[in-house]
């Protein structure tokens, strides 16, 4: 029998969701196997999976302790070679702006990410101690494309994970784009539309009806500077989906500079650019409540890379 004691990073999530991360190379029917068959007390009473486990609470684990080692991941050494460009720190988060050409997440145990790197940077200062935390570990809330560059949220606490999350399910933080389109637009528009994946060739597809399994879409977009040949637009990300931005304006016949998945060849090939011309570049945080109150209506900006830039003052002058 095992005795765990709830802290601030394990608490009011439900048992089940606490059991599956603390061992979390075990399927969900085992974890559901042990509640079924009570090898799981919270408090010294029978644990259910929708209990919600809060800060002091006391769980015990019916099990052998080769059971729940085989069941953990082993803590390691993180190894990285992500150079963190912080725009912003405090004790609950950190504002990454993201270069293009890394990884939001790894995609497996040898690739490197920022999450990676916010790990690394946070053991290195003594703010995190992995083989001391049972269910949390640093964690991002927002995902970019690999050739998309800009600001990416990282959390150090459960706390603010959630908070931060729920805020943009909400659609409380306010996500902006700066994005080089071909075609000349000389108006606001809210795009929307549907969205279906691909996972096949790793792409999305926008229509303009519900279809099944499509997702619904929201984009804002906002000319900046424009020719008869360009635009460079002001994005409002309003639901975030995966190639969101980057499909909804190819659909629409005004792809992104750059983008080699959605884009135009020809266009792109007049251009010396190894990713296209989009750059998470601001955030407004709102809808936050208790810890991070104080983050409500503080904006967050970066500015586009040399390269943009040159491209930018060359064809809109």
């Amino acid at each position: 029998m095992k005795k765990i004691k709830i802290e601030r990073n394990d608490e009011n999530q439900r048992l089940d969701r606490f059991l599956s991360k603390y061992m979390d190379q075990a399927s969900k029917g085992f974890i559901q196997k042990i509640l079924r068959k009570k090898r799981i007390k919270l408090n010294s009473s029978r644990g259910y999976p929708e209990d919600i486990v809060k800060y002091g609470d006391e769980i015990k684990l019916y099990l052998a302790e080769d059971t729940i080692n085989k069941f953990q991941t082993k803590t390691e050494n993180i190894e990285t070679n992500i150079d963190l460009d912080i725009i912003y720190e405090d004790k609950n988060i950190i504002l990454i702006n993201k270069k293009s050409g890394q990884l939001s997440h790894s995609n497996n145990e040898n690739s490197d990410s920022i999450v990676k790197g916010v790990k690394k940077y946070l053991i290195d200062k003594g703010e995190y101690h992995p083989q001391n935390e049972k269910t949390f570990s640093p964690s991002i809330c927002n995902r970019l494309d690999f050739n998309t560059s800009g600001i990416i949220i990282a959390t150090k606490n459960y706390n603010s994970l959630k908070m931060i999350n729920r805020a943009i399910r909400e659609h409380k933080i306010e996500k902006y784009y700066k994005a080089l389109v071909s075609g000349k637009i000389d108006k606001e528009i809210l795009l929307q539309g549907y969205l279906t994946k691909n996972r096949i060739n790793n792409k999305v597809q926008i229509h303009k009806k519900w279809m099944n399994n499509s997702k619904e879409i929201h984009t804002r977009i906002m000319p900046l500077k424009f020719n008869e040949e360009y635009t460079l637009l002001d994005i409002q990300l309003i639901t975030g989906r995966t190639h969101q931005i980057r499909a909804h304006l190819a659909s629409i016949n005004h792809p992104i500079v750059g983008d080699r998945k959605y884009g135009n060849n020809k266009i792109n090939k007049k251009f010396n650019l190894d990713s296209q011309f989009l750059v998470a570049y601001k955030i407004i945080f709102s809808g936050l409540k208790d810890d991070l109150e104080y983050l409500n209506d503080k904006i967050f900006q970066v500015e586009d890379n040399k390269a943009y830039k040159i491209v930018e003052e060359k064809i809109l002058k």
